[in-house]
């Protein structure tokens, strides 16, 4: 063979060589590139397989908010108490949070998002139906709440709400399947193209070691793509070493998160119980110095009474005028406390905002002090508004007192009343229609965000000790709720604060008849009398209320015989011995209400008068068949109670009037 044919030989040879492990070299880069294919497949099917996880655990949570909702209003409708009206609200807002967080999950997958807005359209109209059982719990409706309620319990929208639930859940449990089987389809088959990786690489060895002597520069280009392959294969090792570390960065993460959401809710508990105290530490200050300044009256009346008993009568009567006033502010506090504690119910008429705010000016000029510039921005004809009007006016002089202070006694203070149309939600919680807007703007030193926040949270205060109960701004809040309105507040640290009571506009007439509430603490009443020398059987577990009492019932010309409880009571009546029970309401061992149902087992047109010091106790339908004098009362009053009392159950012949 000449050199040129040799040399054309070797060309093939090298050719060949070339060849082959270009070949060689193109198989290896493709199952390289199957294997990153198939890892990116894997982590995508994972990524996937996280999502369908979230999905379905946040169907759950919203599940599980809205039956806590839906059992803390059934709990509201029933007891109409603030606690669980909130308990309600938060968990209803929370649902609706979760429900948002659900569709921002889903909103790149056309077919759950198509599910997820039919459960929004449900939600919203489940909503409707609840808040209309909540707005009845919180006008005091009873048994229209209760009403509404079990319409809501009957309605097919809940069903149909968690019917949607579990179909998102279903596809989610579908989605989560597919994507579990698809994580172990792509995982086999990397694990099948490593090592296809693997016998590629000695097969490519060994053809290099077997074609080696033919060419120094195929081995040299053969070495060279091996050692390639062998970095591919060590990166994806790698990169499976770092999704199994990032697996379980995420797992411990996790376990993290759950640990310190434990602790937070048992911190904020601890907070709770911590704020529940400090509340209570400031409700007693505030109302230990309010009784203080009203006992003082009281006490110095009477001592200076005593002392002048032989003295001047003018002065006598001052005295005792003084201690009944000091009284009379005393109980006013605690109806005050019995408002706040939505005991005490509202009693709405017809009023024109406008004429009470200008009645109100000369208190308020006397009350604020000379150093507050009073100006008043009042519509030309603001609209009438259904409200109790003595809570109006304690609820603006509220205001303006908390404006004073946020002032510190100086400064410019705007009362204004315009009337507004607003929309649903724009204010609160506040539904659409016609309002008036009473506000009143200070130039004080406004609030904080933190404080605006717990403005108007029950005993908050940032007065001294002593100095303020905290209860003033919550009181607010309730009288606008229960007249159906809602309050806002508009502050700026350094500038001043604005607070805005809106109320509803009524639609009823200026000669609309109006209930007159009788006041227990009259003392300017007649003494009435319906049959002299009535035996009555005054029952009374406090032997001190028991003592004046009775007094005051020798002193209206009747026979009374008095005990201390329910037991004594059944021993000494007897049928026709007495005309009228006298018994107070709460009693220990035996109530009043069980007391009466005995005695009217013995004697069925027995008269009953009742007496309290808890204004709630006339939920009760026992007592509404009844008369009913509340705690503190003046012996006017009682005589009147007596009267009426005697009356409802005069008998043909009464056997007082013989004796």
């Amino acid at each position: 063979m000449t050199g040129g044919e040799q040399k054309g030989a070797a060309e093939w040879r090298r050719a060949g060589v070339a060849v082959i492990g270009l070949m060689a070299m193109l198989a290896l880069l493709g199952t390289i590139w199957l294997v990153s294919v198939s890892s990116g497949a894997r982590d995508a099917a994972m990524e996937r397989e996280r999502a369908a996880y979230d999905v379905t655990l946040l169907t759950r949570t919203l599940d599980a908010s809205m039956s806590r909702s839906e059992a803390a209003l059934g709990r509201f409708v029933l007891d109409e108490e603030t606690e669980s009206g909130n308990l309600y609200y938060n968990n209803w807002r929370l649902a609706r949070q979760q429900l948002n967080q659900l569709y921002r999950l889903t909103r790149a997958r056309p077919e759950q998002r198509e599910r997820v807005e039919q459960l929004v359209a449900l939600f919203n109209a489940r909503d409707d139906e609840l808040s209309a059982a909540a707005r009845a719990a919180a006008a005091k409706q009873r048994e229209g709440g209760v009403s509404l309620y079990y319409a809501a319990g009957r309605s097919t929208t809940g069903p149909r709400l968690r019917s949607a639930l579990q179909d998102i859940a279903d596809a989610e449990r579908e989605a989560l399947s597919s994507s579990i089987d698809a994580t172990q389809l792509f995982a086999a088959r990397a694990n099948r193209l490593n090592d296809y990786l693997i016998w590629l690489g000695a097969i490519s060895g060994l053809i290099a070691i077997f074609l080696g002597g033919l060419a120094f520069e195929v081995l040299r280009q053969y070495a060279l793509t091996r050692k390639e392959a062998e970095q591919e294969t060590e990166r994806a090792d790698a990169l499976e070493e770092a999704v199994a570390e990032r697996t379980a960065e995420l797992s411990a993460a996790n376990e993290a998160l759950r640990a310190e959401a434990e602790e937070r809710e048992a911190a904020e508990a601890r907070l709770r119980q911590a704020q529940k105290m400090e509340a209570v530490g400031q409700l007693t200050g505030g109302i230990a110095h309010d009784f203080n300044n009203m006992l003082a009256v009281v006490v110095g009346g009477l001592d200076l009474a005593r002392r002048h008993i032989d003295g001047p009568r003018r002065d006598l009567m001052a005295h005792l005028t003084n201690a009944m006033e000091g009284a009379t502010r005393a109980a006013a506090l605690t109806r005050r406390l019995l408002s706040f504690a939505r005991a005490e119910p509202l009693l709405p008429e017809r009023v024109e905002a406008g004429a009470m705010i200008g009645s109100m000016r000369e208190l308020l000029d006397r009350t604020l002090g000379e150093q507050i510039n009073i100006t008043y921005a009042m519509a030309d004809e603001t609209w009438p508004v259904f409200v109790d009007a003595h809570q109006f006016e304690n609820a603006l002089l509220n205001l303006a007192l908390n404006a004073r202070d946020a002032m510190e006694g100086e400064g410019q203070l705007v009362i204004s009343a315009r009337n507004v149309t607003l929309g649903d939600g724009e204010v609160g919680d506040i539904r659409a229609g016609d309002y008036v807007r009473v506000s009143v703007s200070d130039t004080g030193k406004g609030m904080s965000e933190e404080v605006r926040e717990r403005a108007f949270e029950p005993f908050f205060t940032t007065k001294e000790v002593g100095k303020g109960t905290g209860l003033g701004l919550s009181q607010i809040f309730g009288f606008a709720h229960q007249s159906g309105g809602d309050i806002g507040i508009d502050t700026k640290v350094g500038t001043g604060t604005t607070v805005s009571i809106y109320l509803p506009r009524t639609a009823l007439e200026a000669n609309a008849p109006q209930a007159v509430p009788a006041d227990p603490l009259a003392h300017d009443q007649d003494d009435s009398m319906v049959c002299a020398n009535a035996r009555i059987l005054l029952v009374e577990d406090d032997p001190r209320v028991r003592t004046a009492t009775v007094g005051a019932l020798e002193d209206l010309g009747y026979d009374p015989v008095s005990c201390g409880s329910g037991d004594e009571a059944l021993a000494l009546f007897e049928p026709g011995k007495f005309d009228l029970v006298i018994s107070d309401v709460i009693m220990p061992e035996m109530t009043g209400t069980e007391l009466v149902r005995h005695l009217k087992a013995r004697e069925p047109d027995l008269a009953v008068l009742f007496v309290t010091g808890y204004v709630g106790d006339d939920q009760s339908d026992e007592l509404a068949d009844h008369e009913l004098l509340r705690k503190p009362f003046t012996v006017g009053a009682l005589s009147k109670s007596v009267a009426d009392a005697l009356k409802s159950a005069i008998k043909p012949a009464p056997r007082s009037a013989l004796g």
